[in-house]
């Protein structure tokens, strides 16, 4: 090969790395570095107590033992392993009377509930527990019913209210 061809190809050449190191196709000593993290995603424990029914009535004459198996529903979703409970309580020491001027009271501790793991008379002191489970909700909640009995006392005709509490708890 003549001489002036070999230097036109090592021009040639070397004109073509100098494009591709302008271009960054290759790095002329190129240096990196890496180091890693950790993603940690922390999941706290949850509990929520839904669609608890707004209110129920029992309805009879004094003397009258009135019962309502289904009478309160609620959903309760907890992701704690350990699981959960649920207490009801009153939030006064009577069923006070709606009608003015009535004297007369139904005393708490004669309405009594009944959960599928606990049951009793109310009180305003005391919870009743009515649910307890050693694991976790379904996703979604967990359906539970309460059942209300009464013993009517000696009273006037009216209705008598009070507030109950419910509270879901993790174990």
């Amino acid at each position: 090969m003549p001489r002036g061809y070999r230097t036109l190809m090592g021009a040639a050449a070397l004109a073509s790395t100098a494009a591709l190191l302008a271009g960054g196709g290759l790095a002329a000593n190129a240096a990196t570095d890496s180091d890693t993290t950790e993603a940690h995603v922390e999941v706290e424990t949850a509990i929520s107590l839904t669609a608890l029914t707004d209110e129920f009535t029992l309805t009879g004459a004094p003397s009258d033992v009135v019962t309502d198996a289904d009478a309160v529903t609620f959903t309760v979703e907890t992701n704690n392993i350990a699981g959960y409970s649920v207490t009801v309580q009153s939030t006064t020491a009577t069923l006070l009377p709606e009608t003015a001027g009535n004297p007369d009271s139904i005393p708490i501790g004669a309405l009594s509930v009944t959960g599928d793991t606990g049951s009793g008379a109310l009180s305003s002191t005391v919870p009743v527990t009515v649910h307890t489970q050693a694991t976790r909700s379904a996703e979604g909640g967990d359906d539970l019913t309460n059942g209300y009995t009464v013993t009517i006392p000696f009273v006037n005709s009216d209705t008598y209210t009070t507030t109950l509490t419910y509270v879901a708890a993790t174990l």
